[in-house]
């Protein structure tokens, strides 16, 4: 599967005192990657979870922080789905500025049913788009 790639911006609410992004804030910049990812596929959320009664779930994350961002930096979040049985799929995923790598990730998800949050297959019609 190719990469994926979404660009951002550091905003003043995402850092600390000092200017520096805030740890748990590349997690958003991550997770808003992968419903990019889905966007661009002509999937939303929305539509996932109105229209067939299914949720994902960050089940398991692993994290490393190579070097920081700041204030004004312009980002490029990248994923890539790797797909481990019916119900769950790994993203790979980094946080780039320029050509440095400030933060790599792998986010496990899950597929649940939205009224029980019971696991379920991920859709066929989304399954697709890991292949």
């Amino acid at each position: 599967m190719s990469e994926f790639a979404w660009l951002t911006r550091v905003y003043w609410e995402d850092t600390d005192a000092g200017g520096v992004v805030y740890y748990a804030n590349y997690l958003k910049f991550l997770e808003r990657a992968r419903t990019e990812w889905l966007r661009a596929r002509g999937l939303s959320q929305w539509q996932i979870a109105n229209e067939h009664a299914v949720l994902f779930t960050v089940v398991d994350v692993e994290i490393r922080y190579r070097k920081a961002a700041r204030l004004d930096d312009e980002l490029r979040v990248t994923c890539v789905p790797r797909p481990e049985g019916r119900v769950t799929v790994w993203f790979d995923q980094q946080i780039r500025r320029g050509d440095e790598l400030l933060a790599e990730a792998a986010v496990r998800v899950a597929c649940v049913q939205a009224a029980t949050f019971r696991p379920c297959a991920v859709p066929d019609f989304i399954a697709k788009e890991f292949r």
